[in-house]
């Protein structure tokens, strides 16, 4: 039987996840930053580690690809729990989803009269959601990046998307109006791998567990 795979994407998640590796004995043998490889093998000669995107992680995991494999709550609500067992919330990459506007726009007057918003986002199916919840009616747009230009220039009144900091709204003269969700890291297993290979899994599991800061 072939080992472990593991599914990470570059970034702040890999970094974020590098202690919790550790603590496993999972030490990865080349930087992904630096490395061309895609499949990267790690200390452990039963655990291999492939590098995808993080959109890509739950697809990976759910299709037995990967075994095990980290991503954001806001990849694994776009993507749907099909398959998929999430074991642990990691608490890395925190960071908010977050309805925000332009200076000057009246959300708050548009979310009331129950008048259509037109939303661009990433996050089709959280902003979906968000706002059926209350009551308002939307057009959602997909977009893939530069989010912020939307309300700029006026193909939508409002953005759904993940903010850290709030420095590239704040430079671009948008402003955060409500909390969606908080997100973070979590800890995704093939739910198929997880009944077959338990003996192999569950002490990887349980040393990223241990590993965690406290909430």
């Amino acid at each position: 039987m072939t080992g472990i795979t593991l599914a990470l994407s570059k970034g702040r998640i890999f970094e974020e996840t590098m202690p919790l590796l550790e603590a496993a004995g999972i030490r990865p043998l080349e930087d992904p930053e630096s490395s061309r490889k895609l499949i990267i093998a790690t200390e452990r000669p039963d655990v291999r580690v492939v590098i995808v995107r993080a959109t890509d992680v739950p697809t990976y995991v759910q299709h037995g690809a990967a075994d095990l494999g980290v991503a954001g709550r806001d990849v694994l609500l776009e993507h749907g729990g099909d398959g998929l067992v999430q074991p642990l919330d990691l608490r890395i990459a925190r960071c908010r989803m977050m309805v925000a506007c332009a200076e000057g726009f009246d959300y708050a007057s548009a979310v009331r009269s129950g008048a259509r918003l037109r939303v661009a986002t990433k996050y089709v199916s959280i902003a979906r959601e968000h706002f059926a919840a209350k009551g308002v009616h939307v057009d959602l747009i997909k977009l893939y990046g530069s989010m912020e230009l939307a309300p700029l220039v006026g193909l939508a009144d409002v953005i759904v998307d993940l903010v850290s900091t709030g420095g590239t709204l704040k430079a671009n003269k948008l402003v955060a109006m409500e909390e969606v969700m908080p997100i973070s890291s979590r800890l995704v297993v093939n739910r198929a791998a997880l009944k077959l290979r338990r003996t192999e899994i569950d002490p990887i599991i349980q040393c990223f567990s241990g590993a965690l800061t406290p909430a």
